[in-house]
Order: C-alpha cells, then sequence, then structure tokens
C-alpha cells in the first residue's frame, strides 16, 4: 500500500489537499472520484517499501483545539452534509483536512465510533474537553430531527459570534497588561541598577540629599535586598489565591466582586447575559428541552453569581413559573433583558426574543470595550509619566541643587 499525495477541487469548487493511501495511483483517482474529489494532481509521496517510525507525541505535548478549529470544522462540516455527503466520508476528508494534530487524531476516532455503530454525538462524547455538552447536545437534536446540517450551521454561526466576543475582551485587556508589565520591569531595573549608581556618585556630596531623593534611595536598597523574597512572595500569594478561588465559596466572592467592580462589571455582565442569550436561543430553535438548556447554559456562564441566576430560572421552570421572574430576582440580569424575556414567554417565540436580545449586547460589548480602551490609554500614559518621570526626577534634584549652589 502506497501513499499518493492529492490536488483537487471539491463539488463546491474549494480546493482541496491531502494525502490518501491505495495500492496505485489508479485507485487512489478511484477512491477520489468516490469521496466527489476531482483530482488535478495525484503523485506518490511515499514508496511502499518505506519505513516510517512514529513515535506517538505525549498528550500535554500535543497542541490545544481551539475555537478557530472548531468553528472551521463546524463551517466545513455543515457545507459537506448540505452537499449531500455521507457522515462518514465527511469525517474521512475532514480527518485529512484539519490543520491542527490533535484535532486530526480526534476525527479519526470519531469516524471509526460512527463506521462501528455509534451515533455522531455519542462518538463526539469522547473528548468531551473537545466537544462540550452544548455541541454534543444540539448534533444530538440535530440526528433525531434530522436536520444535522441546519444544526451544524447555527453551531457553527454561534462559535463564530462567541469567538468574536472573546476576542474582543481579550483584545481590551492585552494592551494594559502589557504596558504595565514593561512599566514594572523597567522600574525595577531603575531601581536595582541605575539607583544604585546614583547614589554611589551622591555618597561624595557631602551634602543632605532632598527628602525624594532618600525615599527613592531607600526603596531601591530595600528592593536590592529582598528582590528573591518579593518574588517567592509574589508566587505564593499566586497560589493562595487560586487555591482561594477553587473553594465554592472562594469563586462565588472573587467573582461576586468582579461584577462590582467599575467599568469592568458591566462589560462582565454584558457579555455574560450575551453568551446566555445567545446559547439558549440557539438550544431552543434547535430543539432541545428548555430545562436541559437552561442546564447548559448555566454551565457555559462563566461566572459563578451568573450560573445560580440561570439555575434559580431552571428551578422556577420546573415549578411552573416563568424565566424572567427568577432572573430579575438575582439582580444580576437587567431590567430589560427579563423584561424581553417575559415577553418572548408569553408569544411563544423565546428563541427569536433571545437571539435579539444576545444582538443587542453583542454592541453593547463592542461600544463598552471601545470607550473602556480609549479611557485607559491616557490613565495608562499619566501613571507611567507620574510613577517613572518621578523616579527620574527625584534621582536629579541633588544635582540641580549643587548646580543651583555653584552659581
Amino acid at each position: 500500500m502506497a501513499v499518493f499525495a492529492y490536488e483537487g477541487k471539491s463539488a463546491q469548487g474549494e480546493i482541496l489537499r491531502g494525502k490518501i493511501d491505495a495500492p496505485d495511483q489508479a485507485s487512489a483517482r478511484t477512491k477520489l472520484r468516490e469521496r466527489r474529489i476531482n483530482a488535478t494532481s495525484v503523485t506518490e509521496s511515499k514508496s511502499a517499501l518505506d519505513i516510517q517510525i512514529k513515535i506517538p507525541t505525549p498528550a500535554f505535548l500535543k497542541p490545544r483545539v481551539k475555537l478557530r478549529d472548531m468553528v472551521i470544522f463546524s463551517r466545513q462540516f455543515a457545507t459537506m452534509i448540505d452537499s449531500g455527503l455521507p457522515l462518514v466520508q465527511c469525517l474521512d476528508i475532514l480527518s485529512q483536512q484539519s490543520e491542527n494534530p490533535t484535532m486530526r487524531d480526534q476525527l479519526k476516532v470519531i469516524k471509526e465510533k460512527v463506521e462501528s455503530g455509534n451515533t455522531f454525538a455519542e462518538a463526539l462524547k469522547t473528548y468531551p474537553d473537545t466537544f462540550d455538552d452544548l455541541y454534543v447536545n444540539l448534533v444530538a437534536a440535530g440526528e433525531v430531527g434530522g436536520m444535522l446540517d441546519t444544526i451544524m450551521n447555527r453551531l457553527a454561526a454561534y462559535l463564530e459570534k462567541n469567538q468574536k466576543l472573546i476576542r474582543q475582551v481579550k483584545g481590551a485587556m492585552t494592551y494594559p497588561v502589557i504596558v504595565v508589565g514593561v512599566a514594572v520591569i523597567v522600574i525595577a531595573v531603575l531601581l536595582t541598577k541605575v539607583v544604585p549608581q546614583f547614589e554611589d556618585m551622591f555618597a561624595g556630596f557631602g551634602a543632605a540629599l532632598p527628602a525624594p531623593t532618600q525615599f527613592v534611595i531607600a526603596l531601591s536598597k530595600w528592593l536590592t535586598a529582598n528582590i528573591g523574597y518579593c518574588i517567592v512572595a509574589a508566587v505564593l500569594l499566586w497560589f493562595a489565591f487560586q487555591r482561594f478561588t477553587a473553594t465554592k465559596r472562594g469563586k462565588f466572592m472573587f467573582h461576586s466582586s468582579l461584577l462590582k467592580l467599575p467599568i469592568f462589571g458591566d462589560i462582565i455582565v454584558k457579555v455574560g447575559v450575551a453568551r446566555f442569550c445567545r446559547t439558549l436561543s440557539t438550544m431552543l430553535s434547535s430543539g432541545v428541552p428548555i430545562l436541559e438548556a437552561l442546564d447548559i447554559c448555566s454551565k457555559t456562564a462563566g461566572n459563578v453569581v451568573i450560573e445560580d441566576a440561570i439555575q434559580a430560572a431552571s428551578r422556577s421552570i420546573s415549578e411552573g413559573r416563568t424565566i424572567a421572574e427568577p432572573l430579575l430576582e438575582s439582580k444580576v440580569f437587567p431590567s430589560m433583558v427579563c423584561q424581553m424575556v417575559g415577553v418572548g414567554e408569553a408569544t411563544g417565540a423565546l428563541d427569536v426574543m433571545l437571539g435579539k436580545i444576545a444582538d443587542f449586547y453583542d454592541d453593547e460589548v463592542d461600544a463598552a470595550v471601545e470607550a473602556l480602551t480609549g479611557a485607559m490609554e491616557p490613565l495608562i500614559m499619566a501613571f507611567l509619566g507620574i510613577v517613572v518621570g518621578g523616579l527620574v526626577i527625584a534621582m536629579y534634584m541633588p544635582i540641580f541643587e549643587m548646580a543651583g549652589n555653584i552659581n
């Protein structure tokens, strides 16, 4: 059995490249035609006599399946299913085309499980870290309802919206974190390397140094003598914080404090509302039962306080009440959202109403992140100017005083 590298086009005109096992080139072209691939080039890439030693890569060294990989897979899978390709053939093609080696290996295993008689949803459960409850339940609903292509398109759209939301929040936080991190490093270098040089020079002045200069020199001496302890203390504090937030009470306290932060708390609420509404809308429109949908939404909320509010809504439904009441009582969800959810429940168009709320809050997150970025830039510049500028001025004050005395 030889390995042939091929290049061709799919039925939709998409250019495909990959490798296929076949005894000869004619058989390889036949296999490609069966997969509805119009091959333009088929060349042997490995002789049957070649020996290939494969050393399995440890799990911790394998690249993680990212949200972008999931978006690409869902969109391509939906296109292939919509074109009438069999499920196993779609998985076979995508397992060869995937750029992520981890995703490629997982799709091969999923294809084998489907071939052995498992449903697609059952096969996806093999990798819960990649395909979460939301993904698996939607696929199961699509298989039962005979609309897997529609479900996969909805999943792809949902993941794309989610990816955009995450990218916006990360983009807003990346700039200030990098700037503040660089500022801390610069200040540490100034205090431990530069200030001691000035201290040696000031020792020969024979005059009392200005108070700001004395403070900076004292801070430099302390930091130089205790920098190792400072690093150890920072690491211990970080581990203590991780342990504390790993507990249920600690996590609740931390997430509650995040929601109370000025500006940032408002953004966290808007992101949580947008994600909740988008997820619930996608699941309800796909035929997932509302109690099961709410349970999955609570797990993807990203904040314990919001998660508790969603679970309260689930209990309310099971007791015969509405979703809107416990959401309003939680005081986490804005009253406008609760009123619109109530209208959606009353009119029987809850999934449509949730989709509109999600679109509205996506725009709100855009505006809030843009405003935050615009406000933080001058604040960071002012912080750097005051701290770094203050250090420089403090160290040059004795020189200015000496020059004034000479004059």
